[in-house]
């Protein structure tokens, strides 16, 4: 009964793609707490406080029956006020709120063009829509426009929708944001724009990439809130009207138990601290500055410029050798494969936190150049 799950493992084994739950161990160069908010006392007293005064660590039931908790309310309203926007949605996963956008917005008669590069939770949604759907090539812009142009002429008379990573998750590259609002705008269409990996750490104040675009109808953002800000959830910002249509037509927003009320609390802080303290934004960019100079000097890659550093080995199972050296010398690194990243793209991925100082980065470093050199087949 069970042989045919068995061969598809084997099958991954042999691939060197066969994966595993492992603890935490070592120094941080895997998680996504960019800004080291996650076992701040700042952040753990603000949920006790939220605790000892009555707020439940469950909601009890989905948002529309008993699950809305003032905590959410209070939360969806601050975080509106700090993004500029007019609504904002907390879904208890940035996997649920993209399944819940791309399932529900986008009508049977429009058009989703999205990024090549895009998240698996964007994908999942996008397969769930009623719209057409098309992958263009990785930050191309002229392709996006391409795709608008020819659905146009084949006789698309609904909405484009433009659907893109402001950073990526696994290249550590920005999207043309400007060229793709403009060209949103030009062809009287939808912006959406993952924020996952940039709230937080870019834009003013940290309000993300999308930041500049504040005031637009036509761009919806979704803030992530277990990265930088170092709690769980995402924020879905969109116009008042679309939030209306979510609560009412979203299933994953309407069959869901409410997010934890604690969390909600605990997210209001994180975004509090992010305005407070620029100062970690601020050490965060010298530490990744510093990561690309090694890379650069030591090992003649090119940096990223973000906190999302790929180092692309290409083989399945070298990457896998090379990141159990890195990992038997004390750091959390890991092999990222296929299909999460594309076929012959196997990589480290360096992700740079405040968890981390430069001495670390520079031992690292050293043992990354040792390790590449000794598994150089």
């Amino acid at each position: 009964m069970l042989s045919d799950y068995a061969a598809t493992l084997e099958g991954l084994r042999r691939k060197a793609r066969l994966r595993s739950l492992v603890p935490q161990h070592g120094i941080d160069f895997t998680s996504n707490d960019f800004l080291a908010l996650a076992g701040t006392p700042r952040l753990k007293a603000a949920i006790m406080a939220a605790m000892e005064s009555g707020v439940p660590a469950g909601a009890g039931g989905s948002r529309l029956l008993r699950g809305n908790h003032p905590e959410h309310e209070a939360l969806e309203a601050e975080a509106a006020e700090f993004f500029g926007v007019e609504r904002v949605l907390y879904f208890g996963s940035g996997y649920a709120a993209n399944s819940a956008l791309f399932s529900t917005l986008p009508r049977h008669q429009d058009l989703i063009v999205h990024d090549a590069l895009i998240h698996a939770s964007a994908r999942e949604g996008i397969a769930a829509s009623k719209a057409t759907a098309v992958s263009v090539g990785h930050n191309d812009a002229n392709a996006f426009d391409e795709a608008i142009r020819n659905w146009r002429g084949n006789g698309g008379r609904g909405r484009p929708w433009i659907a893109i990573e402001s950073l990526y998750s696994m290249d550590g590259d920005r999207a043309p944001l400007a060229a793709l609002a403009d060209m949103a705008d030009h062809h009287q269409g939808f912006l959406v724009v993952d924020e996952a990996h940039a709230t937080g750490v870019f834009g003013a104040g940290g309000r993300g990439l999308t930041a500049v675009l504040e005031g637009r109808d036509n761009v919806l953002a979704l803030h992530t809130c277990g990265k930088a800000l170092g709690v769980c959830g995402a924020l879905l910002a969109v116009p008042r009207l679309l939030g209306d249509y979510l609560v009412n037509r979203a299933r994953a927003f309407i069959y869901s138990t409410a997010p934890s009320p604690l969390m909600a609390a605990g997210v209001r802080e994180a975004l509090r601290m992010v305005d407070d303290e620029p100062e970690r934004r601020d050490a965060l960019e010298r530490l990744v500055a510093f990561v690309g100079d090694g890379l650069k000097s030591r090992l003649g890659m090119e940096p990223s410029g973000s906190q999302i550093q790929p180092v692309v080995i290409g083989d399945n199972a070298r990457a896998v050798r090379i990141a159990e050296t890195l990992q038997a010398e004390g750091f959390d690194i890991r092999a990222i494969r296929p299909p999460t990243v594309p076929e012959g793209t196997a990589r480290l991925r360096l992700s740079i936190t405040l968890n981390v100082i430069p001495q670390q980065v520079a031992s690292m470093l050293d043992c990354l150049s040792a390790a590449m050199e000794d598994h150089r087949r």
